[in-house]
């Protein structure tokens, strides 16, 4: 039995423990800062490296807790708490995602956990052309954390890094196909367009509907268990990384990004477009890339990310300034000019949705080939006609698209664009498309003005 749990959006503080780190990342041999508030006399910590398995590699016991109320504008500004915690990041530790668990002692079962994260960067940048460079989303987990109040899709246009995740994002107990708003539909079995099995999913375990979407424990981890989990090697890095050292990329031969990572600042995608220019290469396994551009600015209490989305028109200051190009808006939007197609060569505005809502409802969840011959699919018994990835729901529940005709051949390729890279090919595709008003699953929230049909129009 499932003892019952908030079901808001905002359950800031109903655990009995809270924490974040001072930053999203660390270097072996700095030393990782831990801003830990609890109602309890005492708590314990363990951290883990989370690759194929939880390894840990630190942990004390029984330290004496302290309360730290959150300000009222924790969700924009940050929370401000001391410093708790100081933990040296070991040269040794290898590179990669590390998750905190902080467990309150003598508190109920269901309030006594709560989890914050850091990634430990590489050590070294070595001349071995085969060294990958893992970026996790993390703008992406911070547009969605209602931690503290709100979040980009609950009515703010600012959100800290210096505040706690909302439970669930970072770690659960439990690994289900659930916990994804439009999970992997079985051939044998009904979709599900309203999102009645993941509401039903999130809310009788108390979760905030940003689980669906976003965080290392839906999207990340499962990728990097089964990447490592087949000998695949990589250093890690945080999104603002990207931004906050462009040399961070320099002799790495490969940047993967995986999940969903929608939320860019110009300073990032300049350092993965400068590394592409340069010989390097990019592989994105990410749904909605690289949809909205925002800003990272200090805040009142840390760093924050701004994000004005659908009224930045209107609403973001900078667009009375001289720099309107940095508007918080979409990087297809003509104030903006840098629309994400023309790197990625598919955005979002051409087809974002698939098997949510009414897109595509009963699409195939997978990728159908077209062009079997391509070294892509080497190895993998994969003819024309074959579907990819349709049980794993490897598409879905938003992805990226361009427009599409067919040649002589009857082989896909782009409309021809002078947005679109001349060298796009196309190996295998899937239909998507964008959703207008009254075409949302209907326990989804989604704009009461527009859809995003609407609106990218």
């Amino acid at each position: 039995m499932i003892n019952a749990r908030p079901t808001t959006d905002d359950q800031t503080f109903w655990d009995d423990i809270e924490g974040y780190c001072g930053a999203l990342s660390y270097a072996p041999g700095e030393t990782a800062q831990l801003h830990i508030s609890t109602r309890a006399e005492r708590y314990d910590i363990v951290i883990e490296r989370w690759g194929v398995e939880r390894e840990t590699v630190w942990e004390t016991a029984n330290h004496a807790g302290e309360f730290h109320r959150p300000p009222e504008n924790a969700d924009s500004e940050g929370c401000g708490w001391p410093v708790s915690i100081e933990v040296p990041v070991d040269p040794a530790w290898q590179s990669g995602f590390y998750i905190v668990t902080l467990t309150a002692q003598g508190s109920a079962p269901d309030r006594a956990t709560a989890h914050a994260g850091f990634v430990v960067r590489g050590r070294t940048v070595r001349s071995d052309p085969c060294r990958n460079l893992l970026v996790l989303d993390t703008n992406t987990w911070n547009a969605y954390n209602t931690w503290g109040g709100r979040s980009l899709y609950t009515g703010g246009t600012k959100v800290s890094f210096a505040r706690p995740f909302c439970r669930g994002i970072l770690s659960r107990p439990e690994v289900e196909r659930d916990d994804r708003k439009a999970r992997p539909v079985y051939s044998h079995e009904e979709p599900d367009p309203d999102g009645t099995i993941f509401q039903a999913y999130r809310m009788e375990r108390g979760y905030p509907s940003a689980i669906g979407s976003a965080g290392w424990f839906t999207h990340g981890r499962r990728f990097i268990e089964w990447a490592e989990s087949r000998g695949y090697e990589f250093d890690y890095a945080v999104s603002s990384d990207l931004e906050d050292d462009p040399s961070i990329t320099d002799g790495y031969r490969l940047i993967v990004s995986v999940g969903h990572d929608e939320y860019w600042s110009a300073g990032q995608r300049n350092t993965v477009e400068r590394h592409v220019e340069n010989g390097g290469h990019f592989a994105s396994f990410s749904g909605n890339t690289m949809f909205w551009q925002v800003r990272l600015e200090q805040a009142e209490r840390g760093r924050s990310m701004v994000g004005f989305k659908y009224t930045a028109h209107r609403a973001d200051p900078i667009i009375e300034t001289d720099r309107p190009q940095e508007m918080s808006g979409m990087w297809g939007d003509p104030i903006v000019g840098r629309p994400e197609w023309s790197f990625l060569g598919a955005g979002s505005a051409f087809g974002l949705y698939h098997r949510f809502g009414q897109a595509t409802a009963r699409g195939v969840g997978g990728f159908v080939v077209y062009r079997a011959g391509h070294w892509l699919f080497d190895g993998t018994g994969l003819g024309y006609g074959d579907v990819l990835g349709s049980d794993d729901g490897v598409v879905g529940y938003e992805t990226v698209g361009c427009p599409i005709t067919f040649d002589e051949f009857q082989l896909p390729i782009p409309v021809d664009r002078v947005d679109l890279p001349d060298d796009l090919e196309i190996l295998a595709f899937v239909p998507s498309s964008n959703l207008g008003v009254g075409e949302y699953p209907a326990s989804i929230a989604a704009l009461n003005d527009q859809g995003d049909l609407e609106f990218i129009a």
